[in-house]
C-alpha cells in the first residue's frame, strides 16, 4: 500500500450500520484514516470542515439522498474538487449515468468487494495527488510568470498565448538610482550588497504596489517604475509622487538606524509611452518612448534624497503636491526644460 494511504481520509457516507462497518475495517485495514456519516446532511458538514481526500457516498438514504448530496458537495467551493465514489445496490445504467453527470469519478455496486473498494479508491487518491501536483507546479509558474510581468499582461499571456504591445498616452514614469553607488559597492562583500539592494527594492516594491503603481525593472542599482500602465489610472503622476515620496521616508527611516546610508535620486515625467513583452526565450515587460528618456533625465538632473518632476508632471500634480521651482536646466538631448522639486 501507499506509504501515504495513512495519511488519506476517506469519508464513507451510507445510513446503514452493516456497511459503515464493513468499509471502515476495510479501509483501516489498508492504512487508511475513515470518517463516517449516516446521512447526507451530514456527509456535507464534515466534508466541509475536515476536507477528505475522497468520498464513498451511498445513492439510497432518507432525506439527502446520494444525488442531492453530490449536488450540494459540488456546489460548495470547499468541497467541489473531492473525488465521490458512488456505492449503490443499484445497477441500473441510467443511474451510473446520472452519477457520473453529477459529478462522480467512480461507481461501486453493492454487495462490494472489498478488493474493488480498495482498488478504486487508491487509484482515484494517486489521481488527485497527481492532479494536485500538476496544480501546484502551475501555481508555481503563475507566481513566476508575475514576479517578471504586470498581472494584467500576464493574464493576457496565459489566456491567448501572446501579449500585443500596447500604446499608453497617460502615465508618468519614475527612475531612481543610488548615489554614490559604484564607490559603496566596491567597500562591500558581493552577499552583502545584494541582500541590501533586496532589501531594499522589496521594499520599494511594496510601496508602488500599495499606490497602484508597476515596478517595470531595476537594472544595477536603478530602480524603473510606472503608473497608468498596463491598466489606466486617472491619478498616475500623483500615484507615482505619493510613491515617490514614501520611498524616500523609507531610506531615511532606514538610515537613521541602519549601519550604512543610502540615498536616492528620483526623477519623474508624464506623457505617453508603448509597453510590452520583450523576448521569446526569457520575458521581459518594458516600456520605451520619449517619455522614459525624459524621465531618466529628470533623475539624473535631481540631488539627493529629491525628487525631480518635469514640467509635464507638475502640471497634473500642481495643488496636490508641495512643489520648489528650480532654474530652467539644459537638459541632454532635450535642451533648456523647466523643473520642480517635491517638497515634503
Amino acid at each position: 500500500m501507499d506509504s501515504k494511504a495513512g495519511q488519506s481520509r476517506i469519508l464513507i457516507v451510507d445510513d446503514i450500520e452493516e456497511n459503515l462497518k464493513v468499509l471502515t475495517e476495510t479501509l483501516v485495514e489498508e492504512g487508511f484514516h475513515p470518517l463516517q456519516a449516516k446521512s447526507g446532511e451530514r456527509a456535507v458538514q464534515i466534508a466541509k470542515a475536515a476536507k477528505p481526500d475522497l468520498i464513498l457516498l451511498d445513492i439510497k438514504m432518507p432525506g439527502m439522498d446520494g444525488f442531492q448530496t453530490i449536488e450540494a458537495l459540488k456546489s460548495d467551493p470547499d468541497s467541489r474538487d473531492i473525488p465521490v465514489i458512488f456505492i449503490s445496490a443499484m445497477n441500473q445504467i441510467e443511474d451510473k449515468v446520472r452519477g457520473f453527470r453529477a459529478g462522480a469519478v467512480d461507481y461501486v455496486s453493492k454487495p462490494f468487494q472489498k478488493e474493488e473498494v480498495i482498488a478504486r479508491v487508491s487509484t482515484h487518491l494517486k489521481l488527485r495527488q497527481a492532479l494536485r501536483a500538476v496544480e501546484s507546479e502551475r501555481k508555481k509558474s503563475e507566481d513566476l510568470l508575475l514576479t517578471i510581468l504586470p498581472k494584467a499582461v500576464a493574464d493576457e499571456l496565459k489566456e491567448r498565448g501572446t501579449s500585443e504591445p500596447q500604446a499608453f498616452p497617460d502615465v508618468s514614469i519614475l527612475f531612481s538610482d543610488i548615489v554614490g553607488f559604484t564607490g559603496i559597492s566596491s567597500t562591500i562583500e558581493p552577499k552583502e550588497l545584494i541582500s541590501e539592494l533586496n532589501e531594499i527594492f522589496t521594499a520599494f516594491d511594496d510601496i508602488m504596489a500599495s499606490r497602484g503603481c508597476e515596478r517595470i525593472k531595476t537594472i544595477g542599482d536603478a530602480y524603473f517604475a510606472a503608473a497608468g500602465l498596463p491598466l489606466p489610472l486617472e491619478d498616475h503622476a500623483l500615484a507615482i509622487t505619493r510613491a515617490a515620496q514614501d520611498i524616500v521616508r523609507f531610506l531615511a527611516t532606514r538610515n537613521a538606524s541602519g549601519k550604512r546610508a543610502w540615498e536616492i535620486r528620483v526623477g519623474i515625467h508624464s506623457g505617453g509611452v508603448v509597453g510590452g513583452i520583450v523576448g521569446t526565450r526569457r520575458y521581459i515587460y518594458d516600456v520605451f518612448g520619449d517619455t522614459v528618456n525624459t524621465a531618466s533625465r529628470m533623475e539624473a538632473a535631481s540631488l539627493p534624497m529629491r525628487i525631480n518632476v518635469s514640467e509635464a508632471t507638475k502640471t497634473l500634480i500642481d495643488g496636490k503636491v508641495r512643489l520648489s521651482p528650480r532654474e530652467t536646466t539644459d537638459v541632454k538631448g532635450k535642451g533648456p526644460m523647466r523643473m520642480y522639486f517635491v517638497d515634503e
